[in-house]
């Protein structure tokens, strides 16, 4: 984790945003995955960084992450 940390871009207030890459990475997720929770409107709102890459911030990366939990160990409970 503190090397995605430092991989991650950090700004002038401490808060640190992440590329789509870097989210699946923090997440342990697949890059596919983040995509989708954008299509899904779960992520919005992206800043751009100097590259013009989309990036989301720690805490909109949580916040979706909180959301689709449980839905995600109700599936992996009926795979069981």
């Amino acid at each position: 984790m503190e090397d995605t940390h430092r991989q991650a871009g950090l700004d002038g207030e401490g808060g640190i945003w992440f590329t789509v890459r870097q989210a699946a990475k923090f997440t342990n997720r697949r890059v596919e995955t983040i995509y989708s929770w954008e299509r899904r409107g779960l992520l919005t709102d992206p800043r751009h960084d100097e590259y013009g890459r989309r990036i989301y911030s720690q805490q909109q990366i949580a916040e979706v992450e909180k959301q689709v939990r449980p839905r995600a160990q109700r599936i992996l409970r009926r795979a069981a």
